[in-house]
């Protein structure tokens, strides 16, 4: 082959190449773990999407606060080849494709605040425009920092956005500077929703107050399959499993919370149905079983 006509087909396979990139970002033909984990559920398609991680930090006492087990929550950590003054911190929105819909769960830490997001939605093959509606567990920053851009305009356009009414109310009257950024600038696209409320077919809101006022997890169903979404309601994966009087630093009502972590655990326990907690370990995909006094997370096989 002569050299200018190497060079001719050197530049077809180049742009072969850029188009057949710019085809693949948008088709969800990525292999799991690049940033998002995709699993089918009945006749729903769910993804697990990466937010990142935190930089290693401290973990008590904000992920076991109870002044009384700060010695037993070090030990489990270290047993469990934690470093307590070291650990990061996973962050884990949800999506769920029931075809029709597209609805994201939490919205993680915005791209400002170095949230991974978008980046892995793009790779899981999804545009922020293929959203169809979100849902907020809860106002805290972590979840609802990716609603807005830079700008102020809301980075899921043609989505319906949806929270608990507990929860809006309160983070409304109450707001945080995450909430006047986020929350406010959206208020009039946010439709409250109540407890037990099926706000897509198979998709149930269930109330799991005491992190915040007004928290709320998901129930999934479809073809008999089940996923809880626990948002924040779970704690840490390993010390609010274990003690079940534990609670978080920044759990607002603990007594509830220990209420509401007994109720859900046992729930799903017996269920034996799949569950995903947005600070548990990525991919963040398990089951909760019984043991002893408490429970354990037992991840589900990760599957490329």
């Amino acid at each position: 082959m002569d050299r200018r006509r190497f060079i001719q087909g050197a530049g077809l396979l180049l742009a072969g190449g850029v188009a057949l990139g710019q085809a693949s970002r948008r088709a969800p033909k990525g292999v799991n773990g690049g940033g998002f984990y995709r699993f089918g559920l009945g006749g729903i398609t769910a993804v697990i999407l990466s937010d990142g991680q935190s930089p290693p930090g401290p973990l008590l006492p904000n992920w076991g606060a109870n002044p009384e087990l700060q010695e037993a929550f070090r030990r489990t950590l270290e047993e469990n080849f934690l470093n307590p003054e070291a650990t990061r911190n996973n962050f884990n929105p949800v999506l769920l494709d029931l075809g029709e819909a597209r609805l994201l769960v939490d919205t993680g830490r915005g791209q400002a605040a170095g949230g991974r997001l978008l980046d892995h939605l793009a790779l899981a093959g999804y545009a922020p425009e293929d959203i169809t509606h979100v849902f907020l567990t809860h106002g805290h920053p972590d979840h609802i920092g990716g609603l807005v851009d830079g700008m102020g305009r809301p980075v899921f356009p043609q989505a319906v956005h949806l929270m608990g009414r507990v929860d809006l109310e309160f983070w409304l009257q109450n707001p945080s500077q995450a909430v006047e950024r986020a929350l406010v600038p959206l208020r009039e696209r946010i439709r409250p929703v109540e407890d037990g409320e099926e706000i897509l077919p198979g998709v149930r809101a269930v109330a799991s107050f005491g992190h915040t006022p007004g928290h709320m997890s998901l129930e999934v169903v479809s073809q008999g399959k089940k996923l809880f979404v626990f948002g924040d309601a779970a704690g840490h994966y390993l010390l609010s499993l274990r003690f079940p009087q534990a609670y978080l630093g920044f759990d607002m009502d603990k007594a509830r919370v220990v209420e509401t972590r007994a109720r859900l655990f046992r729930k799903v326990s017996e269920e034996k149905s799949l569950i995903t907690a947005y600070h548990f370990p990525w991919p963040a995909l398990g089951y909760i079983r019984r043991e002893g006094e408490g429970y354990a997370f037992v991840p589900a096989f990760f599957e490329f």
